[in-house]
């Protein structure tokens, strides 16, 4: 055994106790897993309810209405009628009216079925109705409405009649989007097990990533049941786990596995292979850790429900999955010994590890000409980065779902024939009494003056609380919703409209909430929150790589290059998404921008992942350069030494994010495509050349710390030697 002052830092001593104590730790980590399991069950998972959603006047619209009494409104439905060669009085259309009205109300599912209203041309009618129950479970009580729709479109083959609504909606889409969620949730363990089947060579080695990162991820959730007491959980949270989880997960045990193997291969002993991967590689997993959790902490400075949830969800996966890497993964490393190594994979089982040839020829290329090499890999980054100079941001809307999807169709159809129908404006009044001659008067006033700017249209509803103290008026806007045409017409409303009619009705709090009014607070929060989370992911991540490497220069580059990864992120999806490149392979549209939610979750995500390989690889740098090695020398081994293991780990990662892709929403498409692309990019064109050629460059003055700064801890990146019994033992080997 290792003598103990030669076993330093906490990753090591963590190593060597679960080492000694490993039924201890194993039984531990299963019980800690069954535990927090079996007792999350019994707190139950505090949902989000849509009270804890909104921001600025949206957000306290909302609110009021959902305090002020309302009977419980149902969920909205809508059935168009089209006719391409008759008008809406033709005997046909009646007849078609007629029938979708009489269908509708024969199934016993729905109430306030409104009279049809009539597009401005004459030749579409819409339906409105509501369906009977709780909205939120609407969409399990609708398909026998959609059936008989579907029924009345069958008797008129000349006409196009559709629904689309919150219910129809969350049924097709949400079963569509769920049903994909869980197929990348089986589909993404088989995925990463193959990878790790080719990195590994050998089944027991790629089983153990895989088990201890879904076993973290089950961990994790139990623990977002009690968290979720204190900050409610929104729906996501849970796939979003599974995605960070995973990624971190495998990358912590592979970085683990591989310099354990590597150190066996080179004939150390067991116990000492396994201290060595604790104090290089261990410490590497929690530096790289703590800084994800610093990036993801970032997320609480929105104030704003999702992210806040998220960020939750995400501490908690990566907390779960540093500690099952420091103490768990040791324990059962010991107990398997070199049997880590069975059902060895021919053809795929290797001897020895490394950067192999292929890595190790193109290393010496960027070593050869690292200024050349730098500028080329900045400037291929650069161009990659160059669409997010253009980037735009919008809300979530019809555009986001799939063009072939027959909803989608039938929201563009209504949309089409009635602006705004899809998705209205809600003008939101709070006043002593909303009942009376010069209410009514106000409201014709608003009416007249919504409808005159060409922006806002028909129908305008009213309808009131049984206090008679609140009124909620809908109005369409013009556009989609989440387009410019949507966010001129809410502007009109909110600095035009409601300022000349409501806004001087007496007592009275007026104010618009709606998807298009949510969209725009919403990005208006995000726009003031996200200088605080760049700030402060940044400043951190600065702080943290300063007092692991005790130098300036290796924490100033390693900020810069996960920022070029995120900014070439964003003009990828600038590119795809705004540009509207590969529409017809990942079928979607391209919408006037991207995601209001996707650029700030994707720089914590990104910049959080992309630290797991920076301090990787500039651990072994720092490694070598300990042992007395020039820099150059020391980054040629370090690369060399890592480039297999971060293939590996990036090859899970892309193959992972990529599933996304293959979901029906846009902003999954956004996700997948955005971290699939950044990871790629940050494994290649960033650590295999732009980082080797930066630090070429710069020599010693990568390790360069200002004397004022020589108070930080002093942190050994070189690997102490064996103790005495050690040493007799690898004599006695060699």
């Amino acid at each position: 055994m290792e003598s103990r002052e030669n076993v330093k830092g906490i990753a090591a001593r963590v190593a060597v106790w679960s080492a000694r104590h490993r039924t201890l730790a194993i039984l531990g980590w299963l019980l800690f897993v069954v535990g927090v399991t079996v007792l999350s069950g019994r707190a139950g998972m505090v949902q989000a309810s849509s009270g804890d959603f909104g921001n600025g006047e949206s957000g306290r619209a909302d609110r009021i209405v959902e305090q002020a009494g309302f009977p419980q409104r149902g969920a909205g439905e809508m059935v168009v009628i089209t006719s391409k060669t008759a008008p809406v009085d033709s005997p046909q259309t009646q007849a078609a009216i007629a029938e979708v009205t009489a269908a509708v109300r024969a199934t016993g599912g729905t109430d306030r079925i409104a009279p049809p209203v009539t597009s401005e041309d004459g030749r579409s009618a819409l339906i409105t109705f509501a369906v009977r129950g709780d909205p939120q479970t609407a969409k399990d009580r609708i398909q026998p409405v959609l059936d008989a729709v579907a029924g009345v479109q069958r008797a008129h083959p000349d006409l196009y009649i559709a629904e689309a609504g919150d219910a129809s909606g969350d049924k097709l889409i949400g079963d569509e989007l769920d049903e994909g969620l869980n197929r990348l949730s089986l589909l993404s363990i088989p995925v990463t097990l193959g990878i790790l089947l080719v990195a590994f060579g050998a089944i027991v080695a790629a089983l153990l990533p895989v088990g201890l990162a879904v076993t973290a991820v089950v961990g994790a959730v139990g623990l977002l049941a009690f968290a979720s007491h204190l900050a409610p959980a929104v729906d996501t949270t849970m796939h979003v786990m599974l995605l960070v989880g995973l990624a971190v997960g495998v990358d912590y045990c592979l970085f683990y596995i591989r310099r354990e193997r590597d150190e066996r291969r080179n004939g150390v002993e067991a116990h000492r292979a396994l201290v060595i991967a604790a104090q290089t590689s261990g410490r590497s997993i929690w530096v790289s850790g703590l800084t994800v959790i610093v990036a993801m902490a970032g997320m609480f400075l929105t104030h704003d429900t999702t992210f806040v949830s998220f960020a939750v969800g995400t501490i908690l996966v990566v907390a779960t999955a540093v500690l099952g890497s420091l103490t768990v993964l040791p324990a059962l490393l010991s107990a398997l010994g070199d049997r880590v190594d069975l059902g060895r994979i021919p053809g795929l089982y290797r001897r020895r590890s490394g950067g192999g040839r292929i890595w190790g020829t193109f290393l010496r290329l960027v070593l050869r000409r690292p200024l050349i090499s730098a500028v080329l890999a900045a400037t291929a980054l650069g161009a990659l980065a160059a669409p997010a100079l253009d980037l735009r941001t919008k809300g979530e809307g019809v555009e986001d779902l799939s063009p072939s999807a027959p909803i989608t169709q039938a929201f563009l159809a209504i949309q089409a024939a009635f602006p705004g129908g899809t998705g209205p404006a809600e003008v939101v009044v709070e006043a002593p009494a909303v009942t009376g001659p010069a209410w009514d008067g106000a409201v014709a006033e608003f009416k007249r003056q919504a409808l005159a700017t060409g922006r806002l249209h028909e129908p305008v509803t009213v309808e009131v609380n049984p206090a008679g103290t609140v009124a909620v008026i809908s109005v369409g806007l013009s556009g989609t919703g989440g387009d410019r045409a949507s966010e001129e017409a809410l502007a009109a409303l909110r600095g035009t409209v409601i300022p000349a009619t409501l806004a001087g009705y007496p007592g009275a709090w007026v104010g618009v909430t709606g998807d298009t009014a949510g969209s725009k607070d919403f990005n208006d929060q995000l726009a003031d929150s996200m200088p605080l989370v760049f700030g402060f992911v940044l400043g951190l991540a600065f702080l943290l790589l300063l007092v692991s490497f005790r130098s300036v220069v290796v924490a100033v580059t390693g900020v810069v290059l996960n920022l070029l990864s995120v900014a070439a992120a964003y003009g990828m999806l600038v590119f795809v998404f705004q540009y509207g490149h590969f529409e017809s392979l990942l079928d979607f549209r391209a919408a006037d921008g991207i995601t209001n939610w996707m650029p700030l979750f994707l720089f914590v995500i990104l910049f959080g992942l992309s630290m797991d390989y920076h301090v990787f690889v500039v651990s072994r740098i720092r490694e070598g350069h300990d042992r007395g090695l020039p820099t150059r020398q020391a980054v040629t081994e370090g690369i060399t030494a890592t480039a297999g293991v971060i293939t590996s780990a990036a090859a899970v990662m892309v193959a992972v994010f990529a599933l996304f892709a293959t979901l029906p929403l846009v902003s999954t498409k956004e996700l997948g495509v955005g971290l699939a692309a950044a990871v790629l990019l940050d494994a290649t064109i960033v650590r295999a050349v732009l980082l080797p050629a930066t630090m070429a460059l710069l020599g010693e003055r990568n390790w360069w710390l200002p004397r004022w700064l020589n108070w930080l801890p002093q942190v050994s990146h070189d690997v102490p030697a064996a103790a005495p019994a050690a040493r007799e033992l690898l004599t006695t080997r060699g």
